[in-house]
């Protein structure tokens, strides 16, 4: 099973992927957890980063651009994720290909349905063959909730200054709506919204019911 964990910024996608990583393993699940874009891991990702921080000219100001770097990051990714999927029981990712597609049209003032979605879609899943998930779970909390978490971060962290889009909360608002219209129309796969305190362990019965899993451990 294929997971794509997804929300704007600061919403909680490396603690929710951890959590749900850590109960899958107790109960003998075989899961892997791939986090997009892999910055250190990956050229594209990295320049990507740097652009963000003000870097490369002014390549950050083109979100077409922006969203090539970051498809190219998974395209060099899609074998190995191939090859997970085929070792594991699920495949859990900290952002994919939605994440593209809310970005790229809340940049350009658009909607889920509108040009960049499809363009997303064609890229990564068309021309990159980059594998479908199989539910993809919207984290969705309020902007301001999100960008306390985002500066907390940051302030605790030196060497994690906040990138443009973070600190863009215009941006962060219209990315939301997209991802939550991208949600109620399926987008891919069915969708699961969770909000900012989520049950864990019993999102993670749900996703993948496990009769040796004890909830009460994990709590």
């Amino acid at each position: 099973m294929l997971v794509a964990v997804e929300g704007v910024d600061g919403v909680g996608k490396q603690t929710l992927t951890r959590a749900l990583t850590r109960i899958w393993e107790q109960a003998g699940v075989r899961v892997a957890r791939v986090a997009f874009p892999r910055y250190g891991e990956s050229t594209t990702a990295d320049l990507a980063a740097e652009a963000l921080t003000g870097d490369h000219g002014g390549l950050a100001d083109s979100p077409e651009a922006m969203a090539v770097l970051f498809a190219l990051d998974r395209a060099a990714a899609a074998t190995d994720l191939r090859r997970l999927r085929a070792e594991h029981e699920v495949v859990l990712l900290d952002r994919y290909v939605a994440s593209n597609a809310a970005f790229t049209a809340a940049r350009l003032h658009e909607s889920a349905d509108g040009s960049a979605v499809r363009w997303i879609e064609r890229l990564e899943l068309g021309r990159f063959a980059l594998p479908v998930p199989d539910i993809q779970i919207l984290l969705d909390i309020s902007i301001d909730e999100a960008a306390r978490r985002v500066q907390k971060r940051s302030n605790e962290d030196a060497g994690r200054a906040r990138d443009a889009y973070e600190r863009d909360l215009d941006l962060q608002e219209r990315t939301a709506e997209v991802y939550r219209d991208l949600a109620r129309r399926s987008w891919l796969s069915p969708w699961r919204l969770v909000g900012a305190d989520p049950d864990v362990p019993q999102l993670a019965t749900e996703l993948l019911p496990v009769q040796t899993l004890d909830t009460e451990m994990t709590r």
